[in-house]
């Protein structure tokens, strides 16, 4: 029997992989049109790319927790705004 923290692990990873895909989609269909810049900005200064689609993700993942936390839609404007502010992360909620 697996542990919990096996469990846990196994969550994080997906949940990783498929907020990665999400932002892999995003740039391949340049929508938003953000996340193309923002992975060409990224790349030009030196970043490779997994840490650019790491950074991404962290922004996509701070998006849906609000989304969930407030019931809200989608904020693209704020998306697209802490994409192109990057490498700098958006404030943590408080």
């Amino acid at each position: 029997m697996s542990e919990p923290t096996d469990i846990d692990n196994d969550d994080e990873e997906f949940a990783e992989s498929t907020l990665i895909q999400a932002i892999e989609n995003q740039i391949e269909s340049e929508n938003p049109p953000a996340a193309k810049a923002t992975y060409n900005k990224l790349t030009l200064v030196g970043y490779e790319r997994e840490d650019i689609l790491n950074l991404m993700a962290h922004v996509l993942a701070v998006e849906i927790d609000a989304i969930l936390e407030e019931d809200r839609p989608f904020n693209t404007e704020w998306y697209e705004a802490a994409l192109r502010a990057l490498p700098e992360l958006p404030p943590e909620k408080q």
